[in-house]
């Protein structure tokens, strides 16, 4: 469809190209049956006080009043984001225009109104308005995680008379599908529009880009809520304000999806400088493939000698290609030539049927009472169903039955039960691509001369995972014994209570990611946290484990009012710049922890008649102490490393070793830690970082202690302790006293059996020189 451009000026129309129309401010889009919406920024290219489109022959005029102008205005559409700033001082005129823009990505990219013309931009002001636009995925935008949903976000400032700031950000994720409800969640504080203290004026939710009262959206079953951290819109999949679509399938499986466009508005006011920021999005949101249950209706007349099937419902969108038969494959008007007839059936509620006459008489019709009748109809996009009719073809035309197949779950396992044909159990049963048999040790199999069973878990090695809601299937067939066409199938998927994330009081999350059936080719091994680095603890074919501390692994903090939000992300790593090979792969994980709470624990104790003593020995214990390279504590500083260079506020990552020694009964205490200028450990000025075992509570960026696990390195975990801090240096006056930094630690090594008695070890050792670097703060 051609969309033309009448400007209000009168010039020659423009023809609306899909780059044009994210850098002008329209959209548009059609649903199955040839609906067409288009949609236009009130800020965009062409638009006065009215906007002309012309659609093929139909002329198109329409004007609108809004209300007053918020201080911001973020309009996230389909194919562009768009911010307009208000301004008091007039910059339309040619002697203030814009002339140059600076993207910050976070590097700053400066270009000339033109070249941002050229790549797609487009920037303007008004007598009232600044207003930028871009489309989504250039070179200029980031994509950012805020309260664990994904934005894609640009910033840049303006230049006219003086530099204007711009922030506009579009969702890309945040979409959950549970217990078929879309469940949408939007942060509540976008930290890149809202900063300090706000409040929300305003909210509304919308579909289509227009708005819905409250009568509205509880008819259609919507819901508008908003939590400490996001606000959530949900959608019963299914509502009439969305259309189905035919998915890509395969393995004889009908899947749909169901396409919504939701739109939510926003007003938020800062409670101190009273600025209004009004976010409008709209948001098309497509669900993950739905199975559904595709009828098979046998007509079948014996005494008429023909044989009559209807499949349905279908889609508008699913079109017949070609019929397969036993000798050869036919289209739909090579069928119809040939005597057999293939049809369409239209409802009123928009699906259709296809009915497939084939006479007993046609020569693609076997005549054995043994053989099967096997027509395979393939719909496009990539859908292929058998139909199977089985007959004895004999003076009565006796029907031979069909086995079938019927499945449930509960919360642990699948429960398969299968009802023989007229033929008995003569049939190959095939669990995913497994052949059954009575000796698989995993599943529970009974049988006797009518039925037989089968009990599954859900964690079984022939199951798969799906991606909707994270649930597991099976996939069942019954094959025949002596050309394996199938007799008959069932998917059976079901949620069972798998849960990814924990989250523990010491600051230690694990995750669990499974390998699902959307992203076939993943290796659980090869995934990784946001720093690359971090790998799994361990893995296996179907899953990958992992282990890690919240102050490590690229985890982002954010702070609310009581909670603290930690997140972090397991994906597939691939090259920045280079589109990932196949789907990509993504599982955001989160803890919530209380800022401040209280525990109250009870314990009592029985007095001993005599205290239990061990035999004191002596010997030397070795002690060191070791800067690793980054938080994986793999790599670390070798004595002629040192001094070692850091930048201000980077991340120092300490390891304290008890080494020589195999005993698991001894474990190595931090007692204290301090930093000094030079060799003398009791020269001034110190400054403490750990003191009595604990952070020092006076500083302002309190030392982390990091967990210590087993592997191939750490034997005994008690004898490592690890502590990581900033790097900071001492200054007198605001002038830095020496580059150099000097850490000291005091060491306890104690025994478990010797709690309480005079026989722990005290060492004192020392790190190399550590020299502050005059670059930029890493952090």
């Amino acid at each position: 469809m051609l969309v033309f451009i009448f400007p209000p000026d009168g010039t020659q129309h423009i023809v609306l190209t899909p780059n044009l129309a994210a850098q002008c401010g329209y959209s548009m889009e059609s649903d199955p049956w040839g609906n067409t919406r288009i949609y236009s920024s009130l800020l965009g290219c062409y638009v006065d006080n009215q906007v002309c489109l012309n659609v093929v022959t139909h002329d198109v005029k329409q004007t609108c009043s809004y209300t007053r102008w918020a201080s911001r205005e973020i309009l996230c559409d389909r194919n562009y984001m768009e911010v307009a700033k208000g301004q008091t001082q007039d910059a339309s005129g040619a002697e203030h225009g814009i002339w140059k823009l600076t993207f910050y990505t976070p590097e700053p990219v400066s270009m000339v109104l033109r070249e941002a013309e050229q790549v797609g931009y487009a920037a303007m002001a008004t007598s009232t308005r600044l207003v930028m636009r871009s489309p989504y995925n250039t070179a200029e935008t980031t994509s950012e995680e805020v309260d664990g949903v994904s934005m894609e976000v640009f910033r840049v400032s303006a230049y006219y008379k003086a530099p204007h700031g711009l922030v506009g950000l579009s969702l890309t994720g945040g979409v959950l599908f549970i217990n078929n409800v879309i469940s949408w969640h939007v942060p509540r504080r976008m930290t890149p529009l809202v900063d300090g203290s706000f409040e929300i004026r305003e909210m509304h939710m919308g579909i289509n880009g227009r708005r819905l009262d409250r009568s509205q959206m509880a008819a259609r079953g919507y819901t508008l809520s908003a939590t400490d951290f996001h606000i959530i819109i949900e959608i019963p999949v299914g509502s009439p304000d969305g259309h189905y679509k035919v998915g890509k399938s395969s393995n004889y499986q009908y899947h749909i999806t169901y396409i919504v466009e939701p739109m939510l508005e926003v007003l938020w006011r800062t409670t101190v400088a009273h600025d209004d920021t009004r976010y409008k999005v709209l948001f098309p949101i497509t669900t993950p493939l739905i199975l559904q249950a595709l009828h098979i209706q046998e007509n079948t007349i014996p005494d008429a000698r023909e044989f009559n099937v209807v499949l349905g419902p279908l889609l508008p969108d699913v079109v017949l290609r070609n019929i397969t038969f036993f000798t050869t494959v036919l289209t739909v008007e090579e069928s119809n030539a040939r005597g057999f007839t293939v049809q369409e059936h239209h409802y009123t509620n928009g699906t259709k049927s296809i009915s497939v006459l084939v006479s007993f008489d046609a020569d693609i019709v076997l005549k054995d009472a043994s053989e099967i009748i096997d027509a395979k109809c393939y719909l496009v996009p990539a859908y292929l169903l058998c139909i199977k009719c089985f007959s004895n073809i004999t003076a009565s035309l006796q029907d031979v039955e069909l086995p079938t197949i019927t499945g449930s779950c509960d919360q642990n396992q699948f429960y398969i039960s299968v009802k023989y044909g007229s033929q008995g159990n003569n049939f190959k049963a095939m669990v995913g691509h497994q052949q059954l048999t009575p000796e698989m040790a995993d599943y529970q199999f009974q049988e006797n001369s009518t039925h037989f069973s089968l009990v599954l878990p859900y964690t079984a090695k022939d199951t798969t995972f799906e991606v909707y809601s994270l649930r597991a299937r099976v996939d069942f067939f019954l094959l025949h014994t002596s050309n394996d066409w199938v007799l008959a199938d069932l998917f059976l998927s079901c949620n069972f209570p798998l849960t990814t994330t924990k989250c523990y009081p010491n600051g230690t999350m694990t995750a669990t990611a499974v390998k699902v059936d959307s992203v076939t080719d993943i290796i659980p091994s090869r995934l990784t946290l946001k720093d690359q680095s971090c790998k799994p603890a361990f893995s296996g074919d179907r899953i990958a484990y992992f282990l890690f501390n919240v102050a490590s692994c690229g985890t982002t903090r954010t702070f609310f009012d009581h909670y603290m939000l930690y997140e972090n992300e397991i994906a597939l790593p691939y090259n920045k710049g280079a589109s990932p090979v196949g789907p990509q792969y993504r599982q955001t994980i989160s803890c919530y922890y209380v800022v401040n709470e209280t525990q109250t624990v009870g314990f009592g104790a029985n007095p001993r008649l005599y205290e239990p003593t061990a035999e004191i020995g002596s010997g030397q214990l070795m002690v060191q102490m070791r800067l690793a390279q980054d938080s994986s504590y793999t790599l670390f500083y070798q004595a002629e490393d040192y001094p070692v260079v850091k930048y201000l506020r980077q991340s120092l990552y300490f390891e304290v070793e008890l080494v020589e020694s195999t005993d698991p009964n001894l474990e190595l205490i931090l007692e204290s830690c301090w930093a000094t200028l030079d060799e003398d450990r009791t020269s001034l000025p110190s400054w403490d970082i750990i003191v009595d075992s604990c952070e020092n509570p006076d500083d302002s960026y309190v030392t982390i202690f990091h967990p210590v696990v087993s592997d191939a390195r750490v034997l005994v975990p008690s004898h490592i302790k690890r502590f990581s801090m900033k790097m900071f240096t001492f200054t007198k006056d605001k002038e830095v006293l020496k580059d150099e930094v000097k850490y000291e630690l005091c060491v306890l090594v104690t025994s478990h059996m010797q709690r309480g008695t005079d026989t722990i070890n005290q060492r004192q050792i020392s790190s190399g020189p550590i020299v502050l670097t005059s670059g930029q703060t890493s952090e």
